[in-house]
C-alpha cells in the first residue's frame, strides 16, 4: 500500500494506491480507515477500486452498504477511483449514481476528479 497525501483547499487528502485487496468486509475497512487516519491525519481518502473485493460490488452481499455506513459514521469521505463501467447491475448503477449526489462516498473515474470531489465537500 502506497500512501500520498496531498493539501486540496486547505484539505488533507490520503491518496493510497495497492496492488493487493485492502477492503474485503467490514473489519478490514474499519482496519483499513483507521491506519489512514492514523498515517497521515487524513479524514479524506482517495482509493483505487482494484484495492477492494469484487463482492462489493455485488449489492445482494450488503457488503458495500456495510462498509460505506460505517465510513459515513466515522466521518470519513471516500473517493473509490476506476472503471465501473464493466458493470451491468441496474442497481448497481443506481448506487453509484446516488453516491456521487451526496457528501461522503464517491466513485469517480480519475484521481483528479476525486481529490477536487473530496477538497469541495
Amino acid at each position: 500500500m502506497k500512501i500520498n497525501t496531498i493539501k486540496e483547499n486547505n484539505i488533507d487528502i490520503a491518496i493510497v494506491n495497492s496492488k493487493d485487496i485492502l477492503i474485503t468486509d467490514v473489519q478490514s475497512a474499519l482496519d483499513f480507515m483507521m491506519t489512514i487516519q492514523y498515517k497521515t491525519n487524513c479524514n479524506r481518502i482517495v482509493l483505487n477500486k482494484s484495492a477492494i473485493c469484487e463482492d462489493f460490488f455485488n449489492l445482494s452481499t450488503k457488503i458495500a452498504g456495510e462498509i460505506l455506513q460505517k465510513f459515513v459514521t466515522y466521518q470519513v469521505k471516500m473517493a473509490i477511483v476506476g472503471d465501473f463501467s464493466e458493470y451491468t447491475s441496474k442497481s448497481l448503477r443506481d448506487f453509484i449514481y446516488e453516491c456521487n449526489k451526496g457528501k461522503d462516498i464517491f466513485f469517480l473515474s480519475d484521481e483528479k476528479e476525486s481529490i477536487k470531489k473530496l477538497s469541495m465537500v
